[in-house]
């Protein structure tokens, strides 16, 4: 499970065990600054765990936003069930090692903000795409999926494409219409067949 693990804290006394997750991670950030090597450790490898499962990584310049767009955006990608972390980049470098993320490490410079989403590589895209057009100050960098590096134009055609949900609905849709479609069709054969013998029976009864 991507659960970052209390980095700051002793484990058996971790004040975020109630926590769920995305508030867990947001509390993290903002100890990052203050953690020992060991503790450092211990969140890359949770932070780790997260970037494996995640379907797509999406990095963002977020320097111009202010603390009310900052706190907007994190309420629209949550809604879609997308987290965005804001790691010092040191640390996203040592936790992305092994992932798909890792390639875009060129990318880790200045001020960023990474979106992961294990369930819909198409929502992280939509959300950031469509408020980028809404705020200028948030830039899209680059991202990751399936192995490969993805570009702004990338994201932008990826924001276009249907949800999750919505391919799922027209797949549904479209096995729903294949017994129907099959029936008609196998239904329509004797139709067939009878009105081609009633035809030649009329040919010959008029010879």
């Amino acid at each position: 499970m991507c659960i970052i693990g209390d980095a700051g804290l002793p484990r058996q006394k971790s004040v975020l065990a109630p926590l769920a997750p995305l508030k867990k991670m947001l509390y993290l950030e903002r100890r990052c600054s203050l953690l020992n090597l060991s503790n450092k450790k211990e969140f890359v490898a949770d932070f780790a765990v997260c970037l494996k499962e995640t379907q797509i990584s999406i990095l963002v310049d977020y320097k111009g936003l202010n603390v009310e767009s900052m706190t907007q955006l994190r309420s629209e990608l949550r809604k879609e069930g997308v987290q965005l972390a804001v790691v010092k980049n040191t640390l996203l470098g040592m936790a992305s090692e092994g992932t798909d993320t890792a390639l875009m490490k060129d990318f880790f410079k200045g001020p960023n903000a990474i979106a992961t989403c294990k369930d819909d590589p198409v929502a992280p895209a939509r959300v950031l795409v469509k408020f980028a057009e809404d705020n200028d100050k948030l830039e899209i960098k680059a991202g990751t999926m399936n192995g490969k590096v993805l570009s702004v134009d990338d994201i932008k055609a990826l924001a276009k494409m249907p949800s999750r949900e919505v391919l799922l609905a027209q797949l549904l849709s479209a096995m729903n219409g294949v017994p129907t479609g099959l029936v008609r069709v196998l239904s329509g054969v004797p139709r067939a067949f009878m009105t081609v013998l009633s035809a030649i029976s009329d040919q010959k009864e008029a010879a």
